[in-house]
């Protein structure tokens, strides 16, 4: 009997031996090629040689200080990276945290007391689109629409989510006409934020919306004075092809959620950004960031995320990122074009989606399982109109892969699709 609860809990999950670049192998000696950075978050791969040195060097130097005790060299370094690489400078500062869903659950407090501090304590309301998953925890479940993970816990659930139109196939002016009639209904002296995730990962199986929706998106809030929170937590750090998701629109956030690539699986880090304008109010007002964990600003976290963003510039992996992005999505098409199954191969840089036709229940899972049996990993989605067809894939391996990686992760995933359809 095994006293460790995971997901599935009558599954028995083979264990993890070792892991290098993009493989990860198994107690039996078995590879897989990490086709989906375990959940889109290992972008520098497994046991990267200039990380495993630099973290146990680390370990030597300082472990923990408590966040309201003491601060620390690695925190300050990490936010000012973090400044450095954010588009137009435009986030200056950085509070850290543990997850993706707390990162977002900081970013709604941080909103609300914004406009607190601004002397409008009723804006504590969210706008968020249907088609979207923010996380797990309470309130980012209650800003996601993705029905499937809502289910079991919608009566602890605000209904946040209220934009319903489709990204790809109504147009701008649907789009941005729908977000003044929600403000319109809820009122903006109600709403602290919209939120939204620039590419739409688990909830919407990489699917993103067209030029200008952003740019339009942001400058309809602010005409309501209402704040914009991107959530990066995906996208964020390379994984569209650009630091930051939000730089495809050539745009930026007022406050936004990282997570994910920050870390690259080698510590939990997640991080709130804010613009110097969001900040200003709460530091001349109350003084205090209501917010935090006991693991927030962790030393050797914050140390091992700078030196993640150090190899990812030093060793120029956004464009690798661009080119086998571009390369494993013209494969990915070619075996559409074979195979029947798939409806649509989308995304950006190296943050893939396929979906699979919804009327063939039950794929999506004899995929992944037959993917695994053959030594691939990806990763589940939803798709459909309405975000309830389990029926998406996430393709999204480390940023280090090579050309002759990714021509074993199309030969694997055309192997898994054929043998299964």
């Amino acid at each position: 009997m095994s006293h460790n609860i995971q997901p599935l809990l009558n599954k028995h999950y083979l264990k993890a031996r070792s892991a290098t670049g993009v493989y990860i192998t198994d107690e039996n000696g078995k590879k897989y090629l990490d086709g989906s950075s375990g959940a889109v978050t290992c972008s520098l791969g497994h046991s990267h040689p200039r990380l495993l040195p630099f973290m146990k060097q680390h370990l030597d130097k300082l472990q923990f200080v408590y966040r309201s005790q003491f601060g620390s060299e690695e925190a300050e370094s990490l936010a000012t990276i973090l400044f450095e690489v954010s588009p137009g400078k435009a986030y200056s500062h950085s509070f850290f945290v543990n997850s993706g869903s707390e990162a977002v659950e900081t970013a709604m407090k941080t909103a609300i007391q914004y406009w607190q501090e601004k002397g409008k304590p009723s804006k504590t309301r969210f706008i968020s689109r249907w088609k979207s998953y923010h996380g797990i925890t309470v309130g980012a479940l209650s800003l996601s629409g993705h029905p499937l993970r809502r289910q079991r816990f919608e009566g602890s659930l605000e209904k946040y989510p209220s934009l319903k139109a489709d990204l790809e196939r109504d147009t701008l002016e649907r789009q941005m006409e729908e977000l003044r009639q929600v403000i319109d209904k809820i009122g903006a002296s109600q709403i602290a934020a919209f939120v939204a995730e620039p590419v739409v990962g688990a909830a919407g199986t990489a699917v993103s919306p067209g030029q200008g929706y952003y740019e339009n998106m942001k400058r309809i809030c602010h005409e309501h004075e209402i704040l914009f929170i991107a959530d990066e937590v995906m996208t964020g750090l390379g994984r569209t092809g650009r630091w930051f998701g939000l730089e495809h629109w050539n745009t930026s956030a007022d406050i936004v959620a990282i997570g994910k690539s920050l870390g690259a699986g080698y510590a939990p880090i997640a991080a709130t950004l804010m613009t110097n304008e969001v900040l200003e109010p709460i530091k001349k007002g109350s003084g205090l960031i209501m917010a935090g964990h006991t693991y927030s600003g962790h030393p050797l976290s914050c140390a091992t995320a700078g030196k993640v963003l150090e190899i990812i510039k030093e060793e120029h992996l956004i464009d690798n990122v661009v080119k086998q992005g571009q390369y494993l999505k013209s494969g990915l098409e070619r075996i559409q074009e074979k195979q029947g199954v798939i409806q649509k191969v989308r995304g950006k840089g190296l943050m893939l989606g396929v979906e699979l036709d919804p009327a063939r229940k039950g794929l999506q899972a004899k995929l992944i399982e037959q993917c695994f049996q053959n030594g691939l990993l990806v990763y589940p989605a939803v798709g459909g109109p309405e975000g309830t067809d389990e029926n998406g894939i996430l393709v999204t391996p480390p940023f280090i892969i090579t050309n002759a990686e990714a021509d074993e992760l199309l030969e694997k995933f055309d192997k898994s699709l054929r043998e299964i359809a």
